[in-house]
């Protein structure tokens, strides 16, 4: 029985986002949505939220179904508030005297500790904050689950929490996951509705069998498109020739022929489909400028330390070379952002850190999971201008090629969305033209063209790159050598699956 039906529903901006969508949801039903950056994602839960109207089609709700949305950021009215109480505030004020207990059943079911839950949402990291929202809209007892982005800025061992939770959840309550995490969708859909501007494809399969089925589906149709518009070619250089017989005979048959043929080839042009082709969000491209040295970076029993003294692991001996695309692999808190922090100051200032030596030609390209490498007051195009000493209107052709519009250009960077900081600050990597890549969390924002792009980048340049990632779909493609941080020692390891399948484990 369906619970959700949407018609021919179509929102329209400043383009379609998505038109025609024809779609139901049921009981049982775990619907992956993709799409990308800005291609609405987001709108499409408010849509079914109740949030926005479409612009164009209908959605049926069945009766009296209660929706529970989830939405990526923490509204400011609550940033006060602890975490107990942006639970208890969802209740209705007439069941929070009664019904307050179910609070802290959600809470338990989330494996939220004594602790969390009387701090105020300020004080969390932003992966508590996410559950917190999770909770809230949990404790509604909705019959309809939407979340949107639901694992951005969730360590490891938060994801596999939350997929063990989704996966707990009572069949009957369909769940909606608008998410660039491929290995997440694969772990929680069995659907997946491929959102784009002219006929959005649904399939009953996660997402990995999903984008095949597609890409196959796709390949089909850009072959039917290049014999139908062969075809209709041929029509008309036929209908060429016998028009000019029929003009030089005066043959009233041949000009019936010939209108014929011309009218067959418009029925094929007009009826012929062509490819879809996604619209980029910004194309990602990175620089390798190279280096002689074998050995970029030597680590001699490198202690990595907190801000006040405390010791939280050594490094050993190790080596970072040319070539090496190594992952860094550990549980929340046991430093990996400090060892990353620490490689960089190493590197920028030479001879500051000690049992840390770093190959003189080596240079830089550094991004950090809050992208402070980009100044939220700045504006793209002064950052880009001064910073790597661009021509104006390069810079502006730079800018548009990674996503950042014309009227965007001259705006704040902080008034840009996460997608377009994200494109934002691989731009300046390139520009940097490194030949050591330092990355904290770099597919935060990207949708999963620029995820995939960025693996491609990485690749074809042979980059040497040491990266800590919470992305396993990224950390697979990308990783030949994984370094793993535990019980205050760093070792190397042979891959990632152990390390994954241990986080996982510890969840349940």
């Amino acid at each position: 029985m369906a619970l959700i039906s949407l018609k021919s529903l179509g929102v329209t901006m400043s383009a379609p986002l998505f038109s025609k969508l024809d779609l139901t949801i049921g009981a049982g039903d775990r619907l992956g949505i993709v799409a990308a950056n800005g291609r609405g994602n987001s709108t499409l839960l408010k849509c079914l939220a109740g949030e926005l109207d479409a612009t164009t089609g209908d959605i049926t709700l069945s009766r009296d179904l209660r929706v529970g949305h989830v939405e990526q950021s923490v509204p400011d009215a609550l940033r006060d508030r602890s975490f107990h109480q942006v639970v208890a505030d969802a209740l209705p004020p007439e069941q929070l005297d009664s019904e307050l207990w179910r609070v802290d059943v959600v809470l338990d079911s989330l494996d939220v500790p004594e602790e969390m839950r009387t701090r105020p949402m300020r004080a969390l990291s932003g992966g508590w904050q996410r559950l917190a929202l999770i909770a809230r809209v949990w404790v509604t007892d909705p019959d309809v689950l939407l979340l949107d982005e639901p694992t951005n800025h969730l360590d490891l061992a938060k994801i596999s929490q939350l997929e063990t939770w989704l996966n707990a959840l009572p069949r009957e309550v369909p769940v909606i996951v608008a998410s660039h995490d491929r290995a997440f969708l694969d772990a929680t859909t069995n659907r997946t509705l491929f959102l784009r501007p002219e006929e959005s494809p649904v399939f009953a399969l996660p997402y990995s069998r999903a984008k095949q089925a597609l890409d196959e589906v796709d390949a089909a149709t850009a072959r039917r498109f290049e014999r139908d518009m062969k075809v209709a070619q041929q029509l008309r250089r036929q209908a060429g020739k016998l028009n000019n017989i029929g003009v030089n005979s005066g043959s009233d048959l041949l000009t019936v022929k010939t209108r014929q043929l011309k009218e067959r080839a418009e029925k094929l042009e007009d009826a012929a489909v062509p490819a879809h082709r996604e619209r980029s969000a910004g194309a990602i491209r990175l620089a390798n400028r190279g280096t002689h040295a074998k050995v970029l970076i030597t680590l001699d029993d490198a202690a990595v330390e907190t801000p006040d003294g405390t010791l939280l692991f050594r490094t050993g001996k190790r080596h970072i070379c040319q070539g090496d695309r190594i992952v860094l692999l550990g549980r929340n808190g046991v430093g990996k952002s400090r060892f990353i922090s620490m490689i960089r100051t190493a590197i920028v200032e030479p001879g500051t850190v000690e049992n840390v030596k770093v190959t003189p030609s080596t240079v830089l390209g550094h991004s950090d999971q809050a992208l402070s490498g980009i100044s939220g007051d700045d504006t793209p195009l002064a950052m880009v201008s001064r910073r790597f000493e661009v021509a104006e209107q390069r810079a502006r052709s730079l800018l548009a090629g990674a996503g950042v519009a014309i009227e965007m250009q001259e705006k704040r960077i902080g008034a840009l969305s996460g997608g377009q900081k994200a494109r934002l600050m691989m731009l300046a990597l390139r520009l940097a033209n490194p030949n050591f890549y330092l990355l904290d969390e770099p597919t935060n924002h990207l949708d999963i063209e620029g995820q995939e792009a960025l693996e491609d980048e990485l690749l074809k340049h042979q980059a040497s790159c040491l990266l800590a990632s919470h992305d396993r779909s990224f950390i697979r493609a990308i990783g030949n050598r994984f370094w793993l941080v535990e019980k205050r020692r760093l070792t190397e390891i042979d891959g990632p699956e152990a390390f994954f399948r241990s986080v996982a484990e510890t969840e349940r």
